[in-house]
């Protein structure tokens, strides 16, 4: 397991109301590297949903496909993307992304967490997507950032 807590600026509760009901800014606070998102099962938000995300982890990168189920879990503010195929099969036997939004002494914060197992113990960590899903959450924050700010004023 990868393991990064990220500070984000905006409230805690907004930031997860963004990653449980509008999950699609991810697109806009990042179209370089999040490219689509298709429901496929649900409304795409709740549990039990089923979609895909077609992204590339560097801009310009080779795209990738993540097809995963929504695993919701409101009283502790956390989202699992549970991977059920899609090019992380081709690296790895399983794989989750948890994202947890919590607070540290008034500092809200998201704890991402990558869970998964390897074909062989050689094969490589995740880190590049570690480092990608940070990037995206940082960019997602700045995103409802000036959503929030723009509805204040």
């Amino acid at each position: 397991m990868l393991v990064a807590d990220v500070e984000i600026q905006s409230p805690a509760d907004d930031f997860y109301k963004l990653l449980i009901n509008e999950t699609h800014h991810f697109i806009t606070a990042s179209p370089d590297t999040v490219h689509t998102l298709d429901v496929h099962e649900g409304d795409g938000y709740s549990a039990g949903s089923i979609r895909s995300w077609t992204y590339c982890v560097e801009p310009g990168g080779e795209k990738e496909v993540y097809k995963e189920r929504v695993v919701v879990d409101e009283q502790n503010k956390t989202l699992e993307m549970v991977a059920i195929s899609g090019h992380i099969f081709d690296q790895y036997k399983t794989y989750k992304i948890v994202f947890k939004v919590f607070e540290k002494d008034e500092t809200a914060f998201v704890k991402l967490q990558l869970v998964y197992e390897k074909y062989k113990d050689s094969d490589p960590e995740p880190e590049h997507y570690l480092k990608f899903l940070t990037k995206l959450l940082k960019a997602s924050d700045s995103h409802l950032l000036q959503k929030l700010r723009g509805s204040s004023s």
